[in-house]
């Protein structure tokens, strides 16, 4: 578990990564990164546009461990900003004014076994868990957040993880469909280069 300081070290990390190449100036690294923050983790990086009610302005993640979670926050936001296909580029002056930063932090992703396929409501706690769907040479993800923000119960956060993954969204009861699920924690600015917080979500079965 990261602290509130760490997690506002990675934010603030994110935000500068993506000022720096907009304003196509060298990132600096940040001078005396905890070590936490030098272990390999997933993260995704979310921008959400505070003028619109916060809505989502772009999203990349890095799941899987591969690199220090300072280097996969930097990728991470810089990809957000930019090549996220569902929405343009932002610029400077949106980053400064509209966007605010939240950071997803990914514990391992780990397989859920089960004899039935049907168990994998019971194994999904939401607001807890994420989801992860692999089948068919397609994955989706999805992260905890998400169930809490759409309303959805496990069964539905599963469907609609399929369907992320381009798989009919009852691909998860046939049994060919492989479920991991994985924790997280969210920090994310209260406004554009605002203070940061930590976001609890509520859980429910």
């Amino acid at each position: 578990m990261l602290t509130i300081e760490e997690g506002e070290f990675i934010v603030k990390a994110a935000r500068t990564a993506i000022h720096a190449h907009l304003s196509d100036t060298d990132f600096d690294p940040p001078a005396k990164v905890p070590l936490v923050l030098k272990e390999q983790k997933g993260v995704f990086v979310t921008l959400l546009d505070h003028s619109n009610g916060n809505g989502l302005r772009g999203c990349i993640g890095i799941p899987f461990p591969i690199r220090p979670l300072i280097e996969q926050v930097r990728i991470a936001a810089v990809e957000a900003a930019t090549s996220d296909p569902r929405f343009e580029p932002i610029d400077l002056d949106e980053l400064k004014n509209q966007i605010a930063v939240e950071a997803t932090v990914l514990s391992a992703v780990e397989p859920i076994w089960v004899k039935n396929p049907l168990d994998l409501r019971e194994n999904i706690v939401v607001g807890r868990d994420g989801v992860m769907v692999e089948g068919m040479g397609s994955h989706g993800l999805l992260l905890p957040q998400v169930a809490i923000d759409e309303g959805f119960d496990s069964e539905e956060f599963l469907s609609q993880c399929c369907l992320k993954a381009d798989l009919p969204p009852d691909a998860w009861l046939t049994g060919r469909a492989h479920v991991s699920r994985f924790q997280a924690q969210v920090f994310a600015e209260e406004r554009p280069n605002g203070q940061v917080f930590e976001r609890r979500l509520n859980r429910k079965n």
